[in-house]
């Protein structure tokens, strides 16, 4: 870990630079915007409100006011005289007019980073992705109704829009790739496997790509292989046999995948003789009466029980969405618009991989796998310690406080159940205030 990056507010500014953000201003020809609320102050605050707690305007502008983004300020005269407004307008105008494209690159630029000082000292390591998708629920605004239009039945359309998204986690570090995207229903709806082609595209030459049954279609392998990625995909029961035909006990057998004339779906067809080699690997899992078969297909060249164990990592996609949705709140995206819906996407996934470096540095410092901690718990740390890392009064208190906050959260693990609940999780019925509305109906 370098020196110099003592906490989350330094990783920001070493990725961040004033000159990076200059370059790409440069490139997209955007108009440098001055004062108080720049673009690198604007970017960071964004990424507070995700980390802060409460997440609103106001708590975000209260931060800045009490010194969260001292080192990016530039020095115009309010700034010198202590005379930043409390009113969020200005903040909420410089949140508009960013430009959604430098959010894009911004959060590229801070995922490749870290990725980089992360795997630093990790010679010969693996690069594996879990792959996965999601849905997130979006506000009732004419302009994001049009463009993410809510579900519809029978009894008619929902009420709230939805998108759906996916992305790739590293399996070891937790950081998040830059997320893709697209309407989940309606004439534009985009599958996963569509978003998943997207999303292999910004990997490392070198990944593995790790999915369920949903991304154990010929589609996803043939797009790996023609990006020189290598593939660990789940298939179906019916999939498996007519690849490698049925299986009495455990074992595997190389294939050779040739797309059918179903593959791609109605909107892509592969060209004739298109084909993707492999192995198809077939284990028990479970234990009893619970044993089912599992069906692996891939193109490593790893031993089928090491093949099996790196799949059995998979699970950590679903913790990692929850943290996503949950912590890092969006699972319900409040934005007005289109365009800033998708700054709040980006730079909620930059918040998230923030609080992924300091689980890694915290692991490394005390000799734990990351995987190990809690991230609602790093996260509740990290906030509890702004005040005094704000207020450290020289670089040692700061990098004493900093390594106190690095040892908190190598405190938060996770706990190990050896053994089954002995209660069951249930919930009690709250009983409902008001009726439920509904829908209302069409002409």
């Amino acid at each position: 870990m370098r020196d110099d990056w003592q906490d989350v507010l330094h990783l920001y500014q070493a990725i961040v630079t004033a000159s990076l953000l200059r370059y790409l201003q440069k490139r997209g020809g955007w108009k440098v915007r001055r004062g108080i609320y720049s673009p690198r102050v604007v970017l960071w605050l964004m990424i507070v409100q995700r980390l802060h707690g409460g997440g609103t305007l106001a708590s975000a502008v209260q931060l800045l006011i009490q010194g969260a983004a001292d080192g990016l300020l530039e020095h115009c005269r309010r700034v010198r005289r202590g005379q930043i407004s409390a009113r969020t307008g200005g903040y909420c105008q410089a949140r508009r007019k960013l430009p959604k494209l430098l959010c894009r690159q911004v959060t590229d630029e801070i995922v490749e980073q870290l990725r980089q000082v992360l795997n630093r000292d990790q010679a010969g390591r693996r690069n594996v992705f879990l792959l996965d998708g999601s849905s997130l629920e979006l506000e009732h605004c004419p302009d994001i109704v049009d463009a993410y239009p809510p579900a519809e039945n029978q009894h008619g359309k929902s009420h709230w829009p939805v998108l759906r998204i996916v992305v790739a986690h590293d399996v070891d570090t937790g950081l998040a790739q830059t997320p893709h995207w697209g309407p989940m229903y309606g004439a534009k709806a985009v599958s996963e496997q569509a978003l998943a082609e997207a999303v292999m595209a910004q990997l490392p030459g070198d990944a593995t790509v790790l999915g369920d049954r949903n991304f154990g279609v010929f589609w996803v392998a043939y797009a790996a292989q023609q990006r020189g990625r290598d593939v660990l995909l789940r298939l179906t029961d019916v999939r498996a046999r007519k690849l490698a035909g049925i299986f009495t006990e455990a074992g595997e057998r190389e294939v050779v995948w040739t797309a059918s004339r179903w593959d791609g779906g109605k909107r892509r067809k592969f060209a004739d003789g298109s084909q993707v080699r492999g192995r198809v690997i077939a284990a028990r899992i479970g234990r009893g009466k619970s044993q089912e078969w599992l069906f692996l297909f891939t193109t490593l060249t790893l031993p089928a029980e090491e093949i099996v164990a790196l799949y059995g990592r998979r699970w950590n996609i679903e913790s990692d969405l929850r943290s996503l949705k949950r912590t890092v709140r969006l699972h319900h995206i409040s934005a007005k618009s289109t365009d800033m819906l998708e700054k709040e996407l980006l730079m909620a996934a930059s918040a998230y991989n923030f609080v992924r470096a300091v689980m890694c540095m915290a692991a490394r410092r005390n000799g734990l796998d990351p995987r190990q901690l809690s991230f609602a718990g790093v996260l509740n740390v990290v906030n509890c310690a702004w005040s005094k890392l704000l207020h450290a009064t020289n670089k040692r208190t700061h990098d004493q406080e900093f390594f106190r906050v690095l040892d908190l959260a190598a405190q938060c693990t996770l706990p190990k159940r050896r053994k089954r609940r002995t209660y069951e999780r249930l919930l009690w019925r709250r009983p409902a205030g008001f009726p439920y509305r509904k829908a209302e109906k069409t002409k």
